[in-house]
């Protein structure tokens, strides 16, 4: 396999941007395109690549952001008086043009019992309209597959279908493996630029009332015993990352050829997604 790209960068570069456009990728998929005067220059890495997104508060007149040296911002963003810091999230890139200075940010639209909109995130990405101000920190890649990787295994649930659609647009083309991806609904299925040897398999969650990521857990249980030669990325709800690590290095997977990470946690009542 081709050598990945860095994965953190030395010295994050902090963008302004602003809303060009928005609209429904799915049922339970909301996109965000956003543009800036420099953004053409934002070194897109293809694959898992993230950033921080920081949101401008409804009651804010202008975008109040952090300092940034080199690597820190963090101690400048919490410096900033809470009625005036913006909020901050993760999210991977879902496109980018640099020709056009354009990036495409996709956000899950998460509905409580009633069907109503729940989270910060979706609630913002749905009324989002053009010209609001935003601002993207890069963050590199999580993605980290070895080059000796003899397959690769990625799982994940929709706060993961960002990253696993990149991913596989940016895999070489040989590369062999699979991807369990869950979803909400079938409508939220799509077409993806894999590589031949990638087989995809698509988990439809439907019952709203299932933890998102148990789905893909259990067919991840069901998937045949890995090579302790490949590379396994686990993403998405935290039981589904830590539950999946620790299944994957039971049946032979050196620790050290697992990602994982959990975007956000289920809570006992609702869902909260993070961001």
């Amino acid at each position: 396999m081709a050598k990945i790209p860095r994965l953190m960068p030395q010295h994050p570069r902090l963008f302004r941007a602003e809303v060009v456009r928005t609209g429904r990728v799915s049922p339970s998929m909301h996109r965000v395109t956003v543009t800036g005067a420099d953004l053409a220059e934002f070194p897109w890495l293809g694959y898992d690549h993230w950033f921080r997104l920081f949101k401008q508060l409804s009651h804010q007149p202008t975008l109040r952001l952090p300092d940034v040296s080199g690597s820190r911002w963090w101690p400048s963003y919490l410096a900033i008086p809470e009625v005036e810091r913006p909020h901050c999230s993760n999210y991977t890139v879902a496109g980018f043009r640099p020709e056009t200075a354009e990036m495409d940010i996709d956000f899950v639209v998460h509905r409580g019992p009633t069907g109503e909109l729940e989270g910060g995130a979706a609630l913002w990405a749905c009324g989002a309209r053009a010209g609001d101000a935003l601002a993207v920190l890069d963050q590199g890649l999580l993605f980290d597959c070895p080059r000796d990787a003899s397959e690769v295994l990625i799982v994940a649930d929709e706060s993961g279908l960002p990253a696993t659609a990149g991913i596989l647009r940016s895999l070489p083309r040989d590369t062999v493996g699979r991807l369990i991806q869950e979803v909400p609904t079938g409508g939220d299925r799509r077409d993806l630029d894999a590589p031949a040897g990638m087989t995809v398999t698509w988990v439809v969650r439907d019952n709203p009332t299932s933890v998102p990521g148990a789905a893909a857990l259990d067919e991840l249980r069901r998937h045949a015993r890995p090579d302790a030669a490949g590379y396994a990325f686990v993403v998405g709800e935290s039981t589904l990352a830590t539950e999946g690590r620790r299944h994957l290095h039971r049946a032979g997977l050196p620790k050290k050829r697992i990602t994982f990470s959990g975007f956000w946690k289920h809570e006992a009542q609702r869902a909260s997604l993070a961001g």
